[in-house]
């Protein structure tokens, strides 16, 4: 019936055949699929092809089946005329779906309405065959005709496995196949919101963001056991490659597309890629230390403040410049600095040789420059595109750390004028900058400290417990007070504006969710875990010995990673419920109105009785 050209009525055939452990031939399949693609095939035959498809998958699924039944899969999915494999066909299906021409082979135009609606019902077919292969790996259902279990030869010999990965590739999740559907998905978001399209790819974001948290839960589950370090890698390069993919792409679109991703484990890096990029792009530093609870209420949120403050419709250049000018306090007065830094100068003057160098304590020049009170020098390298004001040397200590123990006033003021500022409540072994300064007498710094932050820096303890009040004597408290009053105007006055509320959202959007997927991914201490018989619960020896002892000293000569990062968020989960952090969120953002912004304040709120909770169990 196929040579003499009835299609249909050898369709029909085939499918009053389908049955468990009866599979049609594979080249009449490959026969109707080839002439279904060629355009001239009624709505008819192509629901009914589609029909045949989905009963085959359910009467004989690949992954409750023996290899040959893999291969039959294999040998139906790819393009009739090139044969090159599932994922060239599968990425022709996209691409068509995407109006692009990019094909394996020229495929009908213009774009007929019913081969569309065609391709995508296959592209939906695929992504229900992978996320049965996804389940059965996931509840041990993959099973031979001799046995069953998961092992990792049948894991590999999956047909989702060989669609992505080569037997080159398997090492790496970030594969030639995954890019590229990394950066189809990337093109349908942006066709998807882009002004004058006629919007016929919402859908295709939605099944391209299902089809890539298959792919990766299924790679992820495939090698955690083996090598947990290998699948952080992973996730991490598949998150940096879509930032950089995606960096004309609107942060609002990215933020709702962040938003559709199911997989828990693929959200929470590319929620923190997309954050960190949107930060980037908007002259704000977050560091680059390992994603941790304290780096997100620590970092991100006073990033937050420069997305909301950002002005509407300007997007900061990327690129380098190098043209800056910075003011600095003096004793004298305010003086104008500006400060011409090029190539040239960087290769022949000596004040920025070494610039990326570190001594054997971690310190950068930024470090020592600010050590020694060398403005100049601090003026060049935060004229430099890029610089990390927040950087740490091997000890934790900041170029702000440096300057307010040593006293050296004027780089004081050039850091805080600085474009974005530093961190000022940042705490190594409870000693913030400002009891750095206090400590060693340098009162004039504690001002200019208060006076850029506010009262809420005196509430902050050290590790003894003593606020910076608790370091001077009744009189001169009084002057503290007053530059605090001074501060705490000047952030009202600024707390107030919002400049950029849809930036301000998508900037929410990704921290909640963000938040979010690290406690499920990642897990935090509750005060559930501290029922029963409290003395000897891991949640109640972890707040016990933070309470009692510094981070440094409790985790000394640990190896395993993981604990140590959840004896930090139990460390930042106890400072939240006395109040730190969440005083540099400015009043602005806290009663803006925006849906996302209130989830996100709910979710800060949640952390921060959760850490009352914990305290108050012990």
């Amino acid at each position: 019936m196929i040579e003499c050209g009835f299609f249909i009525e050898a369709l029909d055939s085939i499918r009053s055949a389908v049955f468990p452990g009866l599979l049609p031939p594979a080249p009449h399949l490959v026969a109707l699929l080839e002439y279904a693609q060629q355009g001239n095939a009624p709505s008819v035959f192509l629901r009914n092809f589609q029909q045949v498809m989905y009963r085959l998958l359910i009467t004989n699924p690949p992954w409750l089946a023996p290899n040959t039944v893999k291969k039959y899969y294999a040998q139906v999915l790819q393009c009739p005329r090139c044969k090159a494999g599932p994922w060239p066909f599968l990425e022709t299906i996209i691409s068509y779906c995407l109006s692009r021409d990019d094909t394996c082979h020229p495929l009908p135009g213009p774009v007929l309405p019913a081969l569309l609606h065609f391709h995508r019902d296959l592209l939906a077919f695929f992504l229900k065959l992978f996320q049965g292969e996804l389940h059965s790996v996931t509840t041990g259902e993959y099973v031979l005709l001799h046995g069953s279990g998961v092992s990792q030869a049948l894991a590999s010999g999956s047909l989702l496995y060989g669609s992505f990965w080569t037997v080159w590739e398997r090492s790496t999740l970030l594969s030639s196949a995954v890019k590229r559907l990394t950066q189809l998905l990337v093109q349908a978001t942006a066709e998807d919101y882009t002004e004058g399209e006629d919007k016929r790819t919402p859908l295709m974001v939605d099944t391209l963001v299902d089809l890539l948290s298959v792919v990766v839960e299924f790679w992820c589950q495939h090698h955690y056991k083996l090598n947990q370090h290998l699948v952080e890698k992973g996730l991490n390069d598949l998150a940096e490659h879509f930032a950089v993919l995606s960096q004309d792409v609107s942060a609002v679109v990215l933020a709702e597309l962040v938003v559709k991703i199911p997989s828990t484990r693929l959200k929470l890096v590319m929620a923190d890629a997309i954050f960190r990029n949107l930060c980037c792009r908007n002259a704000s530093t977050v560091g680059d230390e390992p994603l941790s609870l304290k780096k997100m209420v620590l970092y991100y949120l006073p990033a937050l403040e420069t997305l909301a403050q950002s002005p509407s419709g300007i997007r900061l250049r990327t690129e380098p410049t190098f043209h800056s000018s910075t003011s600095i306090s003096t004793d004298c007065g305010i003086q104008s600095t500006s400060v011409r830094v090029n190539e040239s100068s960087l290769e022949k003057g000596n004040t920025l040789r070494g610039l990326n160098r570190v001594n054997a304590a971690g310190e950068t020049l930024l470090h020592r420059a600010c050590k020694r009170n060398q403005v100049e020098t601090v003026l060049q390298i935060l004229a430099l595109p890029g610089t990390d004001v927040n950087i740490k040397d091997h000890a934790g200590w900041t170029p702000l750390h440096e300057a307010c123990n040593h006293g050296s006033t004027s780089c004081v003021a050039a850091l805080l004028r600085h474009y974005p500022p530093p961190v000022v409540n940042n705490q190594v072994d409870g000693v913030s900058p400002l009891h750095d300064a206090l400590v060693n007498g340098h009162k004039d710094i504690a001002k200019m400290l208060l006076e850029h932050a506010g009262s809420a820096l005196l509430r902050q303890t050290d590790g003894t417990g003593r606020t910076p009040l608790d370091l001077l004597s009744p009189s001169q408290r009084d002057e503290l007070f007053h530059s605090a009053q001074v501060g705490d105007s000047a952030l009202r006055k600024k707390a107030t504006r919002v400049l950029n509320l849809p930036l301000l959202e998508a900037g929410s959007t990704l921290l909640a969710h963000l938040i979010f997927s690290y406690q499920l991914e990642k897990g935090l201490p509750c005060h559930n875990q501290l029922s029963g018989d409290k003395a000897h619960s891991l949640g109640h020896r972890l707040v016990r010995a933070v309470k009692k002892h510094s981070l440094q000293n409790v985790a000394s000569g640990w190896t395993d990673q993981r604990a140590v990062r959840l004896l930090e968020d139990t460390k930042t989960l106890l400072e939240l419920g006395r109040g730190c952090y969440l005083g540099q969120v400015s009043q602005g953002i806290k009663e803006c109105k925006g849906e996302n912004t209130l989830f996100l304040m709910e979710i800060l709120e949640d952390l921060k009785w959760r850490g009352e909770e914990l305290a108050a169990d012990l």
